[in-house]
């Protein structure tokens, strides 16, 4: 912690402990005084999802009404969705945080940015928007869905830039395979957000398209993606530590990890002022990345999101990971980045299947035979494996589940 960022903390904290507010209460009975370094600060309680949800619609809210220009909104597919509001300077630093991204990924205002996430209360679409008008870029703002005008406005607009999760880059990407209009495809760059992707998937949008790809960061309760993206070197994302702290802490713990080993990120903001948060647990796994970056940028870094903590399923006692999948499937050649894998209750056991795209060129029973094989020896279950053809398993325009638990 820098001594600038501890003493926006402070004045973060004593703002918030001087009026009602839903700090006030949090953080009751504590000495904000007393708080006199980095070691202090991470005594404080942290903050979760299950907070925000209870104080549903607006109990997070930290100014006047009269303060308030929007709120966004988790998607509460999992419970009770989260309201977060935004001042209009939490919408102006969202939109520099953003605009940083576009020029570390090398995008400027001569560009033409094709934006396919979704707009309304989810912060997509309308976070990648302001961003590239605050660059100066042009923004077409196609949101999610209707393929065909997608790939039409993609070649009449030439679009340079493409913004979007990863299972629609990948959907377009075949798509435009499949009706031969690479040709006509001016994409440069992808900009790719919203969920963990694979290195096979990475590289198989990225040649399908042709294209440099980016891994964008963020997350509704912390503004929203935008907060993080690498560079061209691959080696990390760089992350706005002058609007943002961040903590890598063991799950089970809470306590700090040494840096470059992997751990829970937790965020509090700096300047945040419609619903700053606190030590604010996001679920995501990832890692510091110690040391300077080739690429020159003095903005630290953490590691491309490995998982979640609350991706993980237990199987017979095993805990498994997506990422893990992704790693085991990247090594077997023949397989594709494409998978389900779906666990079953049955006469009182688990059966764990997973459903893998394999290229037609190679064998499926051996490309079965050997996915079983690597599975029981690197994870440490056994499991059905059912091969599919390319493009058989289903596609979405927005997140794909990749880990489905009937149980």
């Amino acid at each position: 912690m820098t001594e600038k960022q501890f003493d926006l903390i402070k004045k973060q904290l004593k703002n918030l402990t001087s009026k009602e507010c839903f700090y006030q209460k949090k953080l009751e009975g504590i000495d904000i005084d007393a708080i006199k370094s980095q070691e202090d600060f991470e005594k404080l309680p942290f903050t979760w999802k299950g907070d925000l949800r209870d104080a549903y619609p607006l109990g997070l809210q930290a100014v006047p009404d009269g303060q308030i220009v929007r709120i966004h909104s988790s998607s509460g597919t999992t419970g009770m969705p989260v309201i977060i509001p935004y001042t209009a300077k939490d919408v102006e630093d969202w939109a520099i945080m953003f605009q940083r991204c576009y020029e570390m990924a090398g995008i400027t205002k001569f560009d033409r940015i094709q934006i396919t996430p979704g707009y309304g209360l989810w912060t997509a679409g309308i976070g990648f928007q302001a961003g590239a008008e605050r660059l100066g870029a042009m923004a077409i703002p196609m949101g999610p869905g209707n393929t065909d005008k997608q790939l039409r406005m993609m070649v009449d607009m030439k679009s340079t830039v493409l913004c979007a999760t990863s299972s629609y880059a990948l959907l377009l990407a075949e798509e435009i395979a499949k009706r031969g209009i690479r040709d006509k495809i001016r994409l440069k760059k992808g900009v790719i957000g919203s969920e963990r992707w694979g290195e096979k998937m990475r590289k198989r949008i990225a040649g399908e398209l042709g294209i440099e790809l980016y891994d964008i960061y963020g997350l509704t309760e912390i503004y929203g993606p935008g907060i993080g993206i690498n560079c061209a070197f691959e080696c990390g994302m760089h992350v706005w530590d002058d609007y943002l702290y961040f903590e890598i802490i063991d799950p089970k713990t809470g306590e700090a990890v040494p840096d470059g080993e992997v751990g829970e990120l937790a965020i509090t903001t700096l300047k945040k002022e419609g619903a700053p948060l606190i030590r604010y647990r996001t679920h995501d796994l990832t890692r510091f990345i110690p040391g300077e970056c080739p690429c020159g940028s003095k903005y630290p870094r953490i590691d491309t999101i490995l998982g979640r903590t609350d991706d993980m399923v237990k199987v017979k006692g095993v805990n498994i990971f997506p990422s893990q999948i992704d790693e085991l499937l990247s090594r077997i050649e023949g397989a594709s980045s494409e998978y389900r894998f779906t666990i079953d209750h049955v006469d009182g056991r688990d059966i764990c299947t997973l459903s893998v795209e394999c290229e037609n060129r190679h064998n499926k029973d051996s490309l079965e035979t050997e996915i079983r094989k690597n599975f029981k020896t690197q994870i440490g279950i056994g499991i059905d494996v059912k091969p599919a053809a390319v493009g058989e398993l289903p596609r979405s325009e927005k997140k794909t589940a990749r880990v489905i638990d009937n149980r």
